[in-house]
């Protein structure tokens, strides 16, 4: 069997893949808005990297209307849009072949119907795009995962020992499965997510990023008033005493910065964390807070080289995500180092 491997977000992009917002029931009364912020996005990675939005049949002319000609729009069946979680994971063998590791999905433990079409978004999408489909009956979404494409995949107990994803997989089985599929060698296992995160039971994406190999952002809240305050520096402490495949220990840049905005009548916290890293560039969602700025002069200097752009995401944060939650990346065809 070919050994292929994930490789790192920082890697060469061929583009990014997002979903058109669609979904009334979830949006109520901010659908434009996340349509607004959904666009902003898509326009910002444009700036970087080819971006293809997949729209409902049907909403393709409303996807172009706010996104403009610079964002390719392709009508797929598609239930909700957060491609992070429902379109393939790709990854590349030692000659460069690429494929996409289709993991079953069942929209965040049951938590929303009808979810069917999500699941079989990820066959869709290879067809559409030519690569080979590698398939697997594991239930797991990218937010839950982050790798560094050196053999290290870190992610959380939270998430991916809940018992809505695999009932019927332990610890261990959950593990081979990984390593098996996206070419890891070492789990790291972090207790918590989000304490907030209740929509997808505390995917990493809101706590934690490879920012390069040995090296990990961490969510860090600084007042210990912030519901994450002693969580985080649990994942931290473990982080502390980790070391990568390679055998690294991991250099540690903290983001103390959070953000907690109003919207439609409730309070949200928009993550740092929840970042797209592009081709040379990193799409960062902002809540217009002061703390922003400090927020970007972090991950800029985690990123050297790379042009750091903040884009509001109130809205988005209310349906549960950020930036990274609405992308995947498809990496160029190429040999692995």
């Amino acid at each position: 069997m070919t050994a292929f491997r994930m490789p790192a977000e920082w890697s060469a992009h061929e583009g990014c893949l997002m979903a058109w917002p669609t979904r009334p029931d979830l949006w109520g009364s901010v659908l434009n808005d996340v349509k607004e912020e959904y666009a902003n996005v898509a326009k910002a990675i444009a700036e970087f990297e080819p971006v293809t939005m997949v729209a409902p049949p049907g909403h393709g002319d409303d996807a172009r209307t706010w996104c403009g000609p610079e964002i390719t729009v392709v009508e797929l069946p598609v239930d909700d849009s957060w491609f992070r979680d429902s379109a393939p994971l790709f990854v590349l063998d030692a000659e460069g072949r690429r494929a996409g590791v289709d993991f079953r999905f069942n929209a965040w433990g049951r938590k929303h119907h009808p979810y069917d079409a999500d699941d079989r978004i990820s066959s869709l999408l290879l067809d559409h795009l030519g690569v080979e489909r590698i398939g697997s009956e594991m239930i797991l979404e990218g937010g839950a995962i982050t790798v560094d494409g050196e053999g290290t995949l870190i992610t959380t107990e939270q998430c991916l020992l809940h018992p809505n994803r695999n009932p019927g997989m332990n610890r261990d089985e959950i593990e081979a499965e990984l390593k098996s599929r996206l070419g890891v060698r070492k789990v790291v296992w972090l207790p918590y997510g989000g304490l907030l995160d209740t929509e997808t039971d505390g995917h990493v994406d809101g706590v934690c990023a490879f920012a390069a190999p040995g090296k990990v952002v961490v969510s860090l809240p600084e007042d210990p008033a912030h519901p994450d305050y002693a969580r985080m520096r649990a994942n931290r402490a473990v982080l502390e005493v980790t070391t990568d495949a390679q055998g690294r220990r991991l250099e540690i840049v903290d983001v103390p910065q959070a953000a907690f905005v109003d919207v439609a009548d409730g309070e949200v916290e928009v993550s740092y964390l929840n970042y797209y890293v592009a081709n040379g560039g990193v799409v960062v969602p902002v809540a217009g807070l002061p703390q922003d700025d400090a927020a970007l002069a972090v991950i800029a200097a985690a990123y050297p080289g790379r042009k750091v752009v903040g884009v509001r995401a109130l809205a988005i944060a209310f349906g549960g995500g950020g930036v990274h939650c609405i992308t995947q990346q498809i990496p160029v065809a190429q040999p692995l180092p």
